[in-house]
């Protein structure tokens, strides 16, 4: 039998070994008897620079932009043309497979899911356009705002499936009008097995120049990741070495603030390939939102995974989902949000062994409960009623 064929719309998606989002290559790379193509941006939106098509990879042109401004709505919207006209372009898929957050690409997948003829399946990774408004970047009663909540409630409608990533989410999509049995969870995941270190420690600590205690925040640099909250908690605690690796629109503004904070560095983003050796140098994982209550059930970080299958403590000031996931694997510390400085201080209080207990706990429940190889399974479970016809409406 040929295999079936998955068309995945991910703006944001890389190949495996370049800064960014590699979920759909891991989840659908372990798919038995499927092909896939992701259809993505030419540009990497971590680096900012080119990225070459890789196997399974299809890169599309995006306008460039800089900030938050309007210049990233042209930028969603150039992906939403671009990508359309290029998953028309490929053989007719089986299923199609539209991840958010903006909601273009989920419009580009219904409309090629509508002309191919093909189920739809739309994988909402923010609540958008709610997030938007709990931030202060939109107000509930703008033009924008209704008719983004419009477009939202549209997709919801149309699509066959509605994959969800936290499940705080799940609430608010039923509250749309979305069946509960169209709902289907797949969250982040990460495999121990994928984070062996290249080095010993003592080597890697020397090449990172990690001489302290050190604690690793490895992710975007964005409104939404809180940093100015990490920023304060290093500075009332001086003992622990704090440094942040990524990039992102907040960037420039948070390294010219921390320049007066001396246990504070930043990295330039390092390849997804290289993420086992930085952990293994540090010491502890930051997980960082900002103080926004929609984060509190409707986030599903994959930072924090890769931290548990890596071995390493966390400390997170994001309670709710995040903070339960830690504290019911013994993985390390929450805090509120604005009290990150607390949490800091006890890593820098507990024992080498505490850490190490930490750390094991973490990769123990992460290879037991939410491994990629797990999460592909579902996902396989989720798309092959589609294809044979067996799934409710």
């Amino acid at each position: 039998m040929n295999p079936r064929r998955v068309l995945v719309l991910n703006h944001f998606a890389v190949p495996p070994g370049h800064p960014g989002g590699t979920r759909h290559v891991e989840l659908f790379s372990r798919l038995p008897g499927w092909t896939h193509v992701i259809i993505a941006s030419r540009r990497n939106m971590i680096t900012g620079r080119p990225q070459r098509a890789e196997p399974g990879f299809h890169l599309v042109a995006v306008t460039p932009y800089r900030g938050n401004g309007l210049g990233r709505v042209v930028n969603w919207a150039s992906y939403a043309v671009t990508a359309t006209v290029a998953s028309l372009r490929q053989p007719r898929p089986d299923v199609v497979y539209a991840s958010s957050p903006h909601l273009l690409a989920g419009l580009s997948g219904c409309v090629v899911a509508t002309l191919r003829r093909t189920p739809f399946v739309l994988e909402v990774r923010d609540l958008w356009p709610r997030v938007l408004v709990e931030m202060g970047t939109l107000s509930e009663t703008s033009v924008a705002y209704r008719a983004l909540e419009r477009l939202e409630r549209f997709l919801y409608r149309r699509a066959d499936r509605v994959v969800i990533m936290a499940p705080g989410v799940r609430a608010a999509i039923e509250g749309k009008g979305v069946a509960p049995e169209k709902i289907a969870f797949i969250p982040n995941a990460a495999d121990p097995e994928d984070f062996v270190p290249s080095r010993p420690r003592a080597e890697l600590r020397e090449r990172y120049r990690f001489t302290r205690r050190t604690a690793v925040y490895a992710g975007a640099h964005g409104p939404a990741n809180g940093l100015d909250l990490l920023l304060a908690a290093a500075e009332a605690v001086p003992e622990i070495d704090v440094v942040l690796v990524g990039a992102g629109v907040e960037k420039a503004r948070l390294q010219a603030k921390a320049r007066a904070i001396p246990n504070v560095r930043f990295l330039d983003p390092v390849p997804k390939s290289e993420i086992p050796d930085l952990l293994h140098a540090a010491d502890v994982g930051v997980h960082v939102l900002a103080d926004v209550e929609l984060f509190r059930a409707g986030v599903s970080p994959n930072k924090v995974f890769d931290y548990m299958a890596a071995g390493l403590p966390i400390v997170t000031n994001s309670p709710g989902t995040v903070g339960d996931l830690v504290l019911g694997a013994d993985s390390g510390y929450v805090t509120p949000p604005s009290h990150l400085a607390h949490g800091l201080a006890q890593i820098t209080q507990a024992s080498p062994d505490e850490l190490a207990k930490m750390g094991a706990a973490g990769r123990s429940w992460i290879r037991a409960n939410q491994s990629r190889t797990a999460m592909a399974h579902a996902l396989g479970r989720l798309l092959a009623p589609l294809v044979d016809g067996d799934a409710p409406r």
